[in-house]
């Protein structure tokens, strides 16, 4: 199946967004679409693809949060003059430092 002939049907984004907010698995979620269908040579769809629309998905919101959640850092900042930085690769860090104070000019 060529990438150009894959396609997922409106109906199958949506129930796979329900599935992925239901927190049920995309092995579960693909292998109900194969059932349905009768058999995966009938799906016009791979299960990369489900994958790859719960990613993308995702990331959009992700970046749309960020974007939010940066605009009020920078108020805050712009208010208070200070700015607290959580250090999320602590795990890794030698010294595992959980928070950073930085302190604004």
């Amino acid at each position: 199946m060529l990438k150009q002939q894959r396609d997922l049907s409106m109906f199958v984004r949506h129930t796979i967004e329900n599935n992925e907010e239901a927190r049920i698995r995309l092995s579960k979620t693909y292998h109900s679409f194969i059932a349905t269908a009768g058999s995966h040579r009938k799906l016009s769809f791979i299960k990369k693809d489900v994958r790859n629309y719960i990613t993308r998905k995702v990331r959009n919101v992700s970046e749309q949060d960020d974007a939010k959640e940066f605009g009020k850092s920078r108020a805050a900042y712009e208010y208070f003059g200070d700015v607290v930085s959580f250090d999320t690769t602590y795990n890794t860090n030698r010294y595992l430092v959980h928070c950073d104070i930085i302190f604004g000019s």
